[in-house]
């Protein structure tokens, strides 16, 4: 009994030696496990953290090279028309874009016609810019204004073009129905602008310079009027419009245009006095439609019946349109003076 009884007690004390065994090497296994997992999670973590700094960095740096390149490259969306070359334009239009490239610089008055007075004006505007431009001094604000089409955007592009700066036109109603986010697109108009290493004329185009901003109003340093041209300004416009629309297509003989015999001059003169109140936009128009009116022809010859008829059409248009704008200006006055908080009509400074 002795002997089974110290059997018994070697057998339980070796199995609790090799459980408490068992048990310390599954504790080292069990420590072994959690720190791989632990290093295992540590190297997870980290990875996400450097994967998530490099889509953000990444992020960024695309945002960062797009913003660059627009500025550099692209052209904002405000901008309706500009002098500056683009990248996409040069690939689209190398030989125009080449030439641009090698021309000279042009007088600031060429195939602009004005009178004699406001010739001599703005003549004086465009030496002062250039000159302003070469002693890097400060430029003067120009406001011009008058009726549509009566030289203003051309002569401004000119004048930017003869003082060896890049120009870019945009209008004030592309701003207002941006919101909040025309606030945006004039930032990126503007870093765009100081990319220029030419120097830039930004061009605000607008037919209603009485609604203005006086804040605007106030850092305007001379106002230049365009009015609609007279007689000898309108007869002056009609030849040249003959001469660059038909006269020259006509005698080149490359294109399907033939012109009739009769006086070209007295018949000039006689268009200059029928388009009493027409603007240059609108006499370049009809000269544009003469050539229309031969290319429609069977014969492509224009004979001085067809210049008459759209000469008389063009001269009851206009009349139609002058009714229009009369219309529509008597409707707004209406609606200031029925608005008792609109005391004066809107954009007067008061």
């Amino acid at each position: 009994m002795e002997l089974r009884h110290k059997n018994e007690m070697l057998r339980v004390e070796a199995e609790a030696r090799a459980r408490a065994k068992a048990e310390r090497e599954n504790a080292d296994i069990i420590r072994e496990q959690i720190r791989l997992k632990a290093a295992e999670h540590r190297q997870t973590v980290a990875g996400l953290t450097l994967l998530a700094v490099g889509v953000y960095s990444a992020k960024n740096a695309t945002a960062v090279a797009g913003r660059y390149i627009e500025a550099r490259l692209g052209k904002p969306s405000l901008v309706r028309e500009t002098s500056r070359i683009t990248v996409l334009e040069a690939l689209k239009h190398p030989i125009k874009v080449g030439k641009r490239l090698t021309s000279t610089a042009q007088d600031a008055l060429e195939g602009v016609v004005l009178s004699p007075q406001l010739e001599a004006r703005v003549r004086d505007i465009a030496i002062a810019t250039r000159n302003t431009k070469k002693n890097k001094s400060l430029y003067r604000n120009i406001l011009m204004y008058g009726p549509p089409g009566t030289g203003k955007t051309l002569f401004a592009k000119k004048l930017a073009v003869h003082s060896g700066m890049d120009y870019a036109i945009m209008t004030g109603g592309d701003v207002a129905p941006m919101g909040r986010e025309g606030v945006t697109a004039m930032h990126k108009l503007f870093d765009w602008a100081n990319t220029s290493r030419r120097g830039f004329m930004l061009v605000l185009a607008s037919n209603q310079p009485e609604q203005f901003d006086w804040a605007i109003n106030d850092r305007i340093d001379e106002m230049v009027n365009f009015d609609l041209p007279q007689l000898e300004e309108r007869e002056r416009l009609v030849r040249m419009y003959f001469d660059r629309h038909v006269l020259k297509p006509a005698t080149e003989g490359k294109q399907r245009l033939k012109l009739a015999q009769f006086d070209y001059g007295k018949k000039c003169s006689e268009i200059a006095r029928l388009t009493e109140g027409m603007s240059g936009r609108e006499i370049s128009q009809l000269a544009v439609a003469w050539q229309a009116a031969a290319y429609a022809s069977e014969d492509g010859v224009l004979t001085e019946a067809m210049i008459d008829a759209r000469v008389a059409d063009a001269v009851q248009q206009h009349k139609q349109k002058m009714e229009w704008l009369k219309t529509e200006g008597a409707e707004a006055s209406k609606g200031a003076a029925s608005n008792p908080l609109l005391p004066f009509p809107k954009g007067t400074p008061v």
